[in-house]
């Protein structure tokens, strides 16, 4: 900030440009992972998203293969960075302006890069501590070439430390350490940060305690109280404890993109066939309201577009929308549509209850499940999966 100066454009500028990642660029995108080894063509699999009106695209890794398929095709790409770069790119410009020059210019414009993703749930841990120096040396090499493209990291709710109720959202003292400092210069470029957010997991962990409508966007009524917001979705809760996280470390202008939700259809608890498509097709119904701490559309990605087959056995291999054949796992639409579906009638599916007996008042969450709680009946537990993503569950007192 330059001194002496009573009024200055800078953060002016730096509003327009949060607020335009927060309310021009929204909708669904989905994440096209790539551990399988009989899924279909890049090419393919380019013409599935455009046939089915899927917004964008999210890659973990700048493959090739992808982002030729993704020439001249619109769609807006989200490509990450690999965990074993960041050490060399947080410490080498160089090696940055390689990246970039490989990866990115090489394609551009030809394909439409929206974000750059520099580690995907690195936060925190060993390599967490290149995260934000490899940002800053990917954003100076885009710059160098020309290029305009977001660049920031993809973090877990496993960052967050409190989480209940909302509005007492913060990070852990580890965690802290990072995001602080990522996040005031996310507010300085106007770029968001990733945020991936899993209700499955924290249902999953904590069924007794979280009711299935409450996760799936099914509850008739206001489930959670927090002062002046009121919450009828798990979603919600844990998105607005992010946003109330961010606040407390300077980073109240800074948007949020989730970059990846999703419920699986078979492997686990309570993944099933009609539980993913109710909660993945409420989801896309949902993005445009926002939430209640920030309710301004959300732009959302979709985990994933197939199951994988190379992936950890159990519920990682079944969060695709689609089998590696193409044909869909379950039907859903990118259209959002008026209502939010339940279920129980949404489909011709059988309803599952991921390997236990399960009525049907169970199912809807029951009458005690669905009671309106306040902040003073609940704590909040952290939930971390080996080798599922970490996220935050609610749990009674």
């Amino acid at each position: 900030m330059a001194g002496g100066r009573v009024f200055s454009l800078r953060p002016i500028a730096l509003l327009i440009s949060v607020l335009a990642v927060q309310t021009s660029v929204h909708g669904i995108g989905v994440n096209y992972g790539l551990v399988g080894d009989n899924l279909p063509q890049p090419s393919a699999v380019v013409d599935l998203y455009k046939s089915n009106n899927i917004n964008s695209m999210r890659i973990f890794n700048p493959n090739h293969d992808v982002l030729e398929a993704l020439r001249g095709s619109n769609i807006p790409l989200t490509v990450g960075v690999e965990h074993k770069d960041l050490q060399s790119l947080a410490s080498d410009l160089s090696a940055a302006n390689n990246w970039v020059q490989t990866n990115i210019a090489a394609y551009s414009p030809s394909v439409s890069f929206s974000y750059i993703a520099v580690g995907n749930e690195i936060i925190p841990g060993e390599l967490a501590q290149y995260v934000l120096p490899a940002i800053q040396n990917i954003q100076t090499a885009l710059a160098a070439s020309g290029l305009n493209i977001y660049v920031s990291t993809s973090i877990a709710l496993s960052v967050l430390g409190s989480s209940y109720p909302p509005s007492a959202g913060a990070f852990t003292p580890e965690a802290q350490n990072y995001m602080e400092p990522i996040l005031k210069f996310l507010a300085t470029s106007g770029s968001p940060l990733l945020v991936n957010v899993y209700p499955y997991f924290s249902y999953k962990d904590n069924p007794d305690q979280i009711a299935l409508s409450y996760a799936l966007f099914t509850s008739p009524d206001v489930v959670v109280i927090d002062g002046p917001y009121s919450y009828k979705n798990l979603f919600d809760a844990m998105l607005d404890a992010t946003y109330a996280a961010m606040e407390k470390v300077g980073g109240a202008g800074v948007a949020v993109v989730v970059s990846e939700s999703g419920w699986p259809s078979d492997g686990g608890f309570a993944a099933n066939i009609s539980n993913a498509q109710t909660y993945n097709q409420n989801l896309i119904n949902h993005v445009g309201e926002g939430t209640p701490r920030r309710p301004a559309p959300i732009e959302a990605y979709i985990f994933a577009m197939f199951n994988e087959n190379q992936k950890e056995e159990g519920t990682e291999r079944n969060f695709g929308l689609f089998y590696p054949d193409k044909n869909p796992v379950y039907p859903i639409t990118f259209s959002a549509s008026q209502r939010l579906v339940d279920p129980m009638t949404s489909n011709d599916f059988d309803v599952k209850t991921g390997g236990r007996e399960c009525s049907v008042d169970a199912l809807h969450g029951g009458e005690d499940a669905l009671r309106q709680i306040s902040g003073d009946d609940l704590v909040a537990d952290g939930y971390v999966a080996e080798g599922d993503v970490g996220q935050v569950g609610f749990v009674l007192d």
